[in-house]
């Protein structure tokens, strides 16, 4: 199928003859004339191939024509069958089928469509606008070539396809497949998805969708575009720590903390290239005469800033860091998903300039490891998949037996045939969500073309030299980490959250708040001075609703302070990790905490002390 866009000020029609005998041309459910203003025309041309799998044509029509009213900011849209943008045409009861089926798909999705009946000659007269953006053309097949959680496609939809493999720690190599009957079930479900494209409890939503919003940590905006959430006081903390938390660990590691625009000029061939490596899921706008961009992670800045700096062969590794919040990726809507798919997102961010390949391997092992202990320290169980050409892999055989022995754990290996990304090796991680469907997270990648694409050089005293440059996200985004987290808890017994980011740590339910209620403000004064968040449930209810408030809540440790509290040396502590109530001092129970945070990010709680001041965000 031929597509041709033109942004237009209006597009005017009339029908005039029939193009053909009798039952070609369409006389029922279409306008014979009309006219759309501020809209975007679309030429179509449904070729012979097409006819071969019309879902799938249709189903790729639509992504581009939603992409590119996304581009042009318009929901008006004119669908007009043109025959002269090719001379291999389907046959009339084929493109009759696909025009109609875009009308009906693309009006269910909200937008307003005019569409020109098939079949007829007729009088029309459009106005173009002239900008860089309003003339655009497609070429869309039944099958598209969509590659990994970057998005990165070049469009070679007949490649010679990927080997596949999975490399135990003591060196067994067997084939991907095969390997099933001998890994554990997260890995299986990797291989099935990533290997066999088998899609787990399609159509399914995955858990922490509707997890996140009974715990009143995320919800969704009718007022914003689709895939841009609003957190709420518990989960903007758990967010807020998670960022913490990514932060410390990229500085101790060596990472220095930069800041850069969100918005990057599209006239600047470096810009253009390398967002073409992303294919069309991209925020794309003017800006008085400019065409831009929202940034889709923090490459171009971080590129930028190495650029203009003198970099000695003596700085290198070169580590630059970001905090990118926020990122952007248009994503389709049908592929936005709570927290694991969005169009907004937090990406930690950091680009590690090096002096040889042999230095960039060094690097990506390291921080391959480093991502490993985000998952230890999250308690989250990662599966790694590590991704190269035949040729890195050919010539570092050996050094990927000891990636894979220091990993500790099999791993799923990709043989690219040739190169057709920036990336001549790459290690991605994945955490299984309750669906059996991988949440790929942490990555690493060595970058083999940026450098000299974006004139960044390093000298060593005598010649300058193109550094390789490895991207890197310790975590991955910091909202996948949150889906992870909640898709692992519907799995458990008791869910929760670990407690260094539990929005309440501890609380207190005073049996009469009367009598009962100082007692427990001193408890909460001496954990707050030990940087533990801890609240008073002090509402008017029986304590058996206040209980259930506080296992709704997944507070990991709570108490119900009677007489008995008082006036003993113990206080019984509600453990939700152990299902139990245990009698400790209270220095014990702040003793308990720590243990549990065991140095992580404490963060100050975000809401009032007491439970009767919480207000109720979600309405639920």
């Amino acid at each position: 199928m031929k597509l041709l866009f033109v942004h237009s000020d209006h597009l005017e029609f009339e029908t005039t003859d029939k193009a053909g005998p009798d039952g070609l041309a369409e006389t029922e459910g279409v306008p014979m004339e009309g006219r759309m203003e501020d809209c975007v025309t679309v030429f179509i041309t449904v070729e012979s191939d097409d006819e071969a799998d019309l879902d799938g044509v249709v189903e790729n029509a639509l992504t581009e024509l939603e992409d590119v009213a996304g581009q042009l900011n318009t929901n008006d849209v004119v669908l007009y069958p043109y025959a002269h943008l090719s001379e291999d045409l389907a046959g009339p009861d084929a493109a009759k089928e696909v025009m109609q089926r875009l009308e009906a798909e693309m009006e269910s999705a909200g937008y307003e469509i005019l569409r020109a009946p098939f079949g007829w000659y007729k009088a029309f007269e459009v106005s173009c606008k002239g900008h860089p953006l309003s003339e655009l053309s497609r070429h869309v097949a039944a099958h598209r070539d969509e590659d990994d959680d970057e998005a990165e496609s070049e469009g070679e939809p007949d490649r010679e396809p990927s080997e596949w493999k999975v490399m135990t720690p003591d060196g067994d190599v067997t084939n991907a497949v095969d390997a099933k009957e001998s890994v554990g079930e997260d890995l299986v479900a990797f291989i099935e998805d990533e290997v066999e494209g088998i899609t787990s409890n399609e159509g399914e939503q995955p858990p922490h969708v509707d997890l996140m919003q009974e715990k009143g940590l995320v919800g969704y905006d009718d007022l914003s575009d689709v895939g841009n959430l609003r957190w709420y006081p518990r989960g903007k903390l758990v967010r807020d720590a998670l960022m913490e938390y990514v932060n410390d660990l990229v500085v101790d590691y060596g990472g220095m903390p930069v800041e850069t625009p969100i918005m990057y000029d599209l006239g600047a061939r470096s810009i253009d290239e390398h967002a073409g490596k992303f294919g069309e899921r991209q925020y794309r706008f003017e800006s008085g005469d400019r065409r831009m961009m929202l940034r889709f992670a923090a490459c171009f800045g971080q590129f930028s800033i190495m650029r203009d700096m003198h970099i000695s062969v003596n700085d290198l590794p070169l580590r630059i860091y970001e905090m990118s919040t926020y990122s952007f990726r248009r994503e389709q809507k049908g592929e936005v998903t709570g927290l694991k798919r969005l169009r907004a997102f937090t990406m930690p961010d950091m680009h590690t300039a090096t002096e040889s390949m042999e230095q960039a391997r060094e690097e990506l092992r390291k921080q391959a490891e480093l991502a490993l202990q985000t998952s230890e320290d999250l308690d989250l169980n990662y599966e790694p998949a590590i991704r190269m050409t035949r040729e890195f892999y050919e010539d570092n055989e050996a050094w990927v037996e000891d990636v894979v022995a220091e990993l500790g754990k099999p791993s799923l290996i990709e043989i690219i045939p040739e190169r057709h990304h920036y990336w001549s090796a790459k290690i991605d991680f994945a955490a299984i969500d309750g669906l059996g469907r991988p949440i790929e997270n942490p990555t690493v990648q060595i970058d083999v073309e940026s450098a000299e694409r974006f004139d960044i050089e390093y000298t060593d005293g005598t010649d300058s030299h193109h550094p390789p440059i490895l991207h890197y996200s310790p975590s991955g985004g910091i909202e996948r980490v949150l889906a992870a987290l909640l898709e692992d808890t519907a799995s458990m017994d008791t869910p929760q959250l670990p407690t260094w980011l539990s929005p309440t740590q501890v609380r207190f339910i005073p049996v009469n708040p009367d009598s009962h209620l100082d007692y427990c403000e001193g408890l909460v004064d001496e954990l707050e001075d030990a940087d533990v968040r801890a609240d008073i449930d002090d509402r008017d209810e029986s304590v058996g609703k206040r209980i259930a408030k506080a296992e709704t809540d997944w507070v990991p440790y709570y108490v119900v302070v009677g007489d008995r509290e008082i006036e003993g040396e113990t206080i019984g502590v509600n453990v939700r990790a152990d299902d139990d109530e245990i009698d400790m001092t209270p220095a014990d129970l702040r003793e308990a905490v720590l243990d549990d945070v065991d140095g992580l990010p404490q963060k100050s709680r975000y809401l009032p002390r007491h439970v009767s001041n919480h207000p109720n965000f979600t309405g639920r």
